[in-house]
């Protein structure tokens, strides 16, 4: 089994945001099965990050576990309303913010670096000489979430050290029914290629609001490791949601459940 951080287990990614970031709320989803953290650089500012970060190394010595920290870059996107969205006019897949975040992400080691709107190879290539350049020793997690990306897959698989189907921004660039089988490809490419495969965005959203998830999302959780997910993530869910421990404790249910039984036909 591949890892993000050689556990041998299925990761299970949280997001954190600045009122979710406490080393009390970290605590709570590092015991509830959250093996790694997430923080996305769409929002909020540094000095909010850099109190995230330490707290989650503070908690990863009390914990005594290794709690690898993806640093997510905004890329060349734009708020509309409450949702983000690529910048049709913008041709440079790194901005000069993501540079900036990128040199504080660095001086604070995170572990992985993920790159918003890939289109082709030399992007992935392009950031990897930017983090040895600040002498950086992050690895890159490709996001697939635009038609190029798709159009381009196999070098973008090739060259980074993991990919991650962002289906959110997916969903804008493609007719939603087309997802799941896009989903299963960017899946079975990545296996293929013996590469770290991600699947995030909506897992459990309806647990933003609700201690008890739909049955779709279970399923789509369940699948996503079926088809040969390394790794699951959570976004608003423990970034914003007000049941960010219940989202992670009933997702380290499904993955532990569906590792288990995924190689059976008859489950039910």
């Amino acid at each position: 089994m591949k890892s993000l951080h050689k556990n041998n287990k299925i990761e299970i990614i949280a997001t954190l945001g600045k009122e979710s970031g406490s080393k009390e709320n970290i605590l709570k989803l590092i015991d509830a099965g959250a093996t790694m953290f997430r923080l996305n650089f769409s929002w909020g500012t540094h000095e909010e990050k850099q109190e995230v970060i330490l707290n989650i190394r503070r908690c990863s010595l009390e914990k005594k576990k290794l709690i690898p920290i993806i640093q997510d870059l905004s890329g060349p996107r734009e708020q509309k309303g409450e949702n983000h969205y690529i910048k049709n006019n913008e041709t440079e897949t790194i901005t000069k913010k993501d540079i900036n975040d990128l040199i504080f992400g660095i001086k604070n080691h995170v572990e992985y670096i993920a790159m918003s709107f890939v289109k082709d190879v030399d992007d992935i290539k392009q950031l990897k000489s930017l983090i040895k350049e600040h002498n950086g020793d992050a690895k890159v997690i490709a996001k697939i979430e635009r038609k190029e990306a798709i159009e381009n897959l196999g070098g973008i698989i090739k060259e980074s050290d993991a990919v991650m189907v962002a289906r959110g921004d997916l969903g804008n660039a493609f007719p939603l029914e087309q997802i799941p089988f896009i989903q299963h490809d960017i899946i079975t490419r990545s296996n293929d290629a013996k590469k770290i495969v991600i699947v995030a965005t909506q897992m459990l959203l309806s647990m933003v609001n609700s201690p008890i998830p739909t049955r779709a999302e279970i399923s789509d959780v369940s699948y996503a490791i079926i088809d040969g997910a390394d790794a699951v993530m959570l976004s608003e869910e423990t970034a914003i949601g007000k049941y960010g421990k219940e989202a992670v404790s009933i997702m380290y249910s499904v993955v532990e459940y569906s590792t288990k039984h995924r190689n059976e036909i008859d489950i039910i």
